[in-house]
């Protein structure tokens, strides 16, 4: 059965082309207008446009909602752009760095006249979009149109994916730097106006510029790389003085290449480098050279090249420390050598006291003065008055003035001469000046309490035999000490010169007692009355046997100051007296003046017949003297300038076998002499012990006066902190070892003042 297959019919639908949509229409129209205007203005014809009719051109699309497509399109268009230039101007001038490093600057010059343009362009640009950049670009958090174009060039120029500009731009850049450190002339507009470029190139974040990334860490590197060998080889080369310069100049160079043509936030990074490399690293070296090092350069009172390394120095880390320990060490060295120079045959004799003259005493302390103005000129000079400085140079000085166990003793001796003699003619500014000078000295002591006793005998002999220059230096003095130690210090001192105007108004009411008294004495007096506790003087005096007028002169003084003074005992010391005597001599008479002890030797000759000697020991019998004594005033009549006796056999020395005859045929120019007694004004070993033993005791003293006075305020402390405060209290005037103060606890305890606290013998108690 046949079936019939039916045809289904299917009827096309023929649709006409669709229209473009009136926005679609508008964007080609306008963004063809848009275009060609940021062609014309690449091509540098901006003054052929109509800013309103492209300004509007913008304007429409972006209310139109054509912004994304615009933005793009802008973006496309720059970014072709700038692949066309680069490609055209720069790349083919690439190869000139590689054949010539010195003509890479084409290079640079090709990089910045293209930026410049894009940079003009991009403003032109932008200101025919700000609409744009107003309302839809802040809408899509997109980069502003300038940004854009900046980032394009960052990504089509500088870092072209296509051609190795980026590295040929670092590595001219870094060229030009090292030519210009080593001497060669450089185009620095060129770099600078590339680094600028850099510096205004952002990352995608905006804040770090492409300077810092692309540039300046390898800047960093590099330069490390060339200050480390540089100064390996100026180290070899040169003197530090010359290093130190060149030094200076490199910080100078990298600080104006900074400022000029990089950018000053580079500037402490390099100077770091250069500070690190050229300095920190060869501290030692520079200080410890044999030619021209610190040493030499403090010898030879190089100031400005001290000064250069001071300031040098102080830019690293660790330099003035060990710029500090090292003239610390110089300065204990030269006071080593001072020191040295007292004791010229061995440092046993410093510990011995081996007996030294004056003038070596004086020359220590002067050597010393003289050591310190010259660093006191340094300090101030060449190391800016810094104080760490000052402290590390006072501390220098300190170590070696207490390592002479005679400091104490010479710095009083110093005074005593300059106060005696070499203030004559002086102004008021010059003495204060040198007293200021020997003030400082004094502050270094350790055994403050070792130059006041030489001090007090130092100014008693003044005082007593009228050798001060001036009363206002004495004064002046004292109140220095003052300032430095306090009233305690010079209270005995300051009673002395109470005593001396005292014994003045005594003097002057004496001899308003002797217009009346009916048995005057047989020689004209003058007494000096010494409160016995503010004068060195000895509890029982040197024995010496008066003559007769002398005693009868002492006996009615004596009956003047009892009938006034009633209670108090007077004790005569004849070694601290002097005496005018009336001598005539065949060829004139004179008028000597000779201490008391002289006078009693002299005067026995008055009993001798012409011609004829008394041996040593018939005097000796006859005056009662101490040998020690005896021999040192017959050293000063017989054997001094002025010889008065004349001795037989001749030597400088006496012996016990010696014996002395009246010098007749004495002559002289002068009608009124004075002969001074010979001594050793420096302190023999004995002396210097028995010194010692006597500042122990007044340590002893001290000490315990002090632990009395905090236990008493305190009433209970523990040991610790008793001995921390008692050596506060006590080193002003010495420094107290602990174990010396535990042994004043001790005895404080056994005499009962102090007990330790039960249950707990770390603690002490009052004892009221």
């Amino acid at each position: 059965m046949a079936s019939l297959q039916g045809r289904r019919h299917v009827r096309g639908k023929i649709r006409p082309p669709q229209r473009k949509s009136n926005i679609e229409t508008l964007f080609d129209n306008t963004w063809s207008t848009l275009a060609s205007a940021i062609t014309t203005i690449h091509e540098q014809k901006a003054y052929t446009l109509s800013y309103e009719e492209v300004y509007r051109c913008g304007y429409n699309l972006v209310i139109n909602k054509c912004g994304e497509r615009l933005y793009h399109g802008v973006k496309d268009l720059i970014e072709k752009y700038l692949e066309s230039e680069a490609e055209m101007k720069i790349v083919p001038v690439l190869g000139i760095a590689d054949t010539s490093p010195s003509e890479g600057v084409q290079v640079l010059k090709a990089i910045q006249k293209l930026w410049k343009h894009h940079v003009t362009c991009l403003l032109m640009i932008k200101d025919i979009l700000i609409h744009m950049d107003k309302n839809y670009v802040p809408q899509s958090r997109l980069p502003r149109t300038y940004d854009m174009g900046l980032y394009l060039f960052r990504d089509t120029v500088v870092r072209s994916p296509k051609y190795p500009i980026k590295s040929y731009l670092q590595k001219i850049l870094l060229n030009q730097i090292t030519m210009e450190r080593k001497g060669d002339m450089i185009d620095r507009g060129a770099v600078k106006s590339c680094t600028e470029m850099l510096l205004e190139l952002k990352e995608n974040q905006g804040i770090e510029s492409v300077y810092i990334t692309d540039f300046e860490t390898q800047f960093v590197e590099t330069s490390r790389e060339f200050y480390r060998l540089e100064s390996e080889e100026l180290v070899r080369r040169f003197d530090p003085p010359e290093y130190m310069r060149k030094v200076e100049d490199r910080l100078n160079e990298e600080q104006f290449r900074c400022s000029h043509y990089l950018t000053e936030k580079t500037e402490p990074k390099i100077r770091e480098i250069v500070e690190q490399e050229m300095i920190a690293k060869h501290l030692k070296t520079i200080m410890e050279m044999e030619n021209w090092g610190l040493k030499q350069l403090l010898i030879n009172n190089r100031l400005e090249d001290l000064e250069r390394m001071y300031r040098l120095f102080s830019r690293v880390t660790n330099g003035p420390n060990e710029l500090q320990v090292s003239v610390s060490g110089y300065i204990k060295e030269s006071g080593k050598a001072i020191n040295t120079n007292v004791y010229p045959s061995s440092s046993e004799n410093a510990e011995k006291g081996t007996p030294l003259g004056v003038a070596l005493a004086l020359r220590w302390v002067q050597e010393v003065l003289d050591l310190k103005e010259r660093f006191d000129v340094i300090l101030n000079s060449a190391f800016a008055k810094d104080k760490s400085f000052d402290t590390a140079i006072n501390s220098a000085f300190e170590s070696f003035i207490n390592l002479n166990p005679k400091a104490p003793e010479f710095m009083s001796l110093f005074i005593d001469n300059k106060l005696k003699k070499d203030f004559k003619g002086k102004s008021d500014d010059e003495v204060d000046n040198i007293l200021n000078k020997t003030t400082t000295l004094f502050r270094f002591l350790s055994d403050k309490d070792v130059f006041e006793r030489y001090y007090k005998q130092h100014l008693s002999n003044r005082l007593l035999l009228g050798k001060s220059l001036s009363d206002e230096a004495e004064r002046g003095m004292i109140a220095k000490l003052k300032i430095e130690c306090g009233y305690q210090f010079t209270s005995k001192l300051e009673g002395m010169f109470q005593d001396m105007r005292l014994s003045t108004d005594t003097m002057t009411s004496f001899k308003g007692f002797l217009e009346n008294a009916v048995d005057p004495p047989p020689i004209e007096l003058n007494v000096t009355v010494l409160t016995s506790t503010f004068w060195p003087v000895p509890s029982v005096p040197v024995a010496c046997n008066l003559p007769a007028e002398f005693l009868a002169a002492t006996k009615v003084f004596e009956r003047f100051f009892t009938t006034r003074h009633n209670g108090r005992k007077l004790t005569w010391h004849a070694t601290m007296g002097s005496v005018d005597l009336r001598a005539t001599f065949e060829a004139r008479r004179h008028e000597l003046n000779v201490s008391t002890m002289a006078a009693v030797v002299l005067l026995l000759f008055n009993n001798v017949p012409e011609g004829e000697s008394l041996s040593y020991t018939a005097i000796e019998q006859e005056t009662g003297l101490p040998t020690e004594n005896l021999k040192r005033t017959l050293q000063s009549v017989a054997c001094g300038k002025f010889k008065i006796l004349i001795k037989e056999p001749k030597s400088r020395d006496i012996s016990d076998t010696d014996s002395f005859r009246f010098n007749s045929a004495f002559t002289e120019k002068l009608s009124r002499i004075k002969i001074q007694t010979i001594a050793s004004k420096v302190e023999t070993a004995t002396e210097l012990k028995e010194t010692h033993e006597k500042v122990e005791d007044a340590r002893n003293h001290m000490a315990e006066a002090a632990i009395v006075r905090v236990m008493k305020s305190r009433k209970s402390l523990d040991h610790n902190n008793l001995i921390t405060e008692v050596i506060s209290q006590l080193q002003g005037r010495f420094n107290p070892a602990p174990s010396m103060i535990k042994k004043r606890i001790e005895a404080l305890i056994d005499r009962e003042y102090l007990e330790r606290a039960p249950g707990n013998r770390t603690m002490y108690n009052y004892l009221a």
